[in-house]
């Protein structure tokens, strides 16, 4: 069976550090760290990086994803790195249009970009942007980048700009829409983009792949099954759990504090208590074994193993343990089983 490895990052530090444990780390820490968890899992067979962004949230949550996606992408060889969001509307066209195209051709073609369009009016707010045009920047945004990455001259805001180095990838450097409403599917659509679903959504798929027949593009489209989840992997789970849960919880909490209801994310937890969140499943604390299980009851085509190492500020040593065991005891026992 094919089995999807990822190692999530979003460096993540707290002000007021949760659980029992004060750690004298500090962001600094956790990005040098990152780059040398990126380098150890390129070097055991890890499927994919991802760097996700946000804008001046108290804890540092990353807000910068292509900055650190060429800083990971510089200390590895062949695993992928997904940015998965950028916020595309927040970003000027052009710019963005040459560093994806930078970056495609510094890495040969190992970036991938998913296009979000996000949900919190204060990030645009922050940028001077109006957060009720968020539709029509992200149309000129993927519009300008599939015209820029030609290389060739085109119109744009009223003016002939040409865009190059041309990108290494062709037709153009990986790119989806990422979304989780029927704009987005129509958008993917119209412009022959794949799109990238952050739920088990499949009446939004089925509409996607209809609208694609209407328009003479190909779908394709990447949703996760039904059953998905953070994992961190470890020898004892009730330890961790007693001794790591309070981070999860800080993101979980974090990150629920900023959807609305029509928002739809796999990783939108409800929990308010750390028992809660270990009973909701949507973090887990495995053993090598139970993790191997756990993929073994995944459908065939979706199975994957999502780690997130770093996750609420949790110690970084913590976080090397849960890689050691992905690389050391789960992956040998996939190649073994692709085998």
């Amino acid at each position: 069976m094919t089995v999807t490895t990822s190692v999530r990052f979003n460096l993540v530090q707290p002000e007021q550090p949760p659980g029992a444990g004060h750690s004298a780390e500090q962001p600094v820490d956790r990005y040098r760290a990152a780059l040398e968890m990126a380098e150890y899992a390129d070097e055991h067979g890890v499927t994919s990086l991802i760097v996700e962004e946000h804008h001046g949230s108290p804890d540092g949550w990353l807000p910068a994803p292509l900055a650190l996606a060429g800083a990971l992408l510089g200390r590895t060889r062949t695993t992928l790195v997904t940015a998965c969001a950028i916020l595309a509307p927040l970003y000027d066209p052009l710019r963005l249009a040459e560093d994806i195209a930078v970056l495609d051709l510094a890495s040969g073609g190992r970036l991938v970009t998913v296009a979000g369009i996000g949900y919190r009016p204060e990030e645009y707010a922050a940028l001077g942007l109006d957060f009720a045009r968020r539709g029509a920047r992200q149309d000129e945004v993927l519009e300008t980048l599939l015209a820029a990455w030609t290389g060739e001259p085109f119109s744009y805001r009223g003016r002939t700009v040409r865009v190059t180095p041309r990108p290494y990838s062709s037709p153009h450097p990986p790119l989806f829409v990422g979304g989780s409403s029927r704009p987005a599917a129509r958008r993917a659509a119209r412009l022959g983009l794949p799109l990238f679903l952050p739920a088990h959504l499949p009446e939004l798929a089925r509409y996607y792949e209809e609208r694609c027949a209407t328009a003479g593009s190909a779908p394709l489209c990447l949703m996760p099954p039904a059953e998905i989840c953070v994992v961190h992997l470890t020898d004892d789970p009730d330890r961790a759990w007693a001794e790591l849960g309070a981070h999860f919880l800080y993101e979980a909490r974090q990150y629920a504090s900023w959807q609305t209801s029509d928002v739809r994310s796999a990783m939108t937890a409800q929990a308010t208590t750390v028992d809660q969140l270990r009973a909701e499943g949507v973090y887990r604390f495995v053993t090598p074994d139970e993790c191997l299980a756990l993929v073994a009851r995944q459908p065939e085509g979706a199975r994957q193993i999502l780690l997130h190492p770093l996750c609420g500020g949790m110690p970084v040593e913590e976080g090397w343990r849960s890689l050691r065991l992905l690389a050391q005891e789960v992956i040998p026992q996939l190649r073994k089983i692709e085998d």
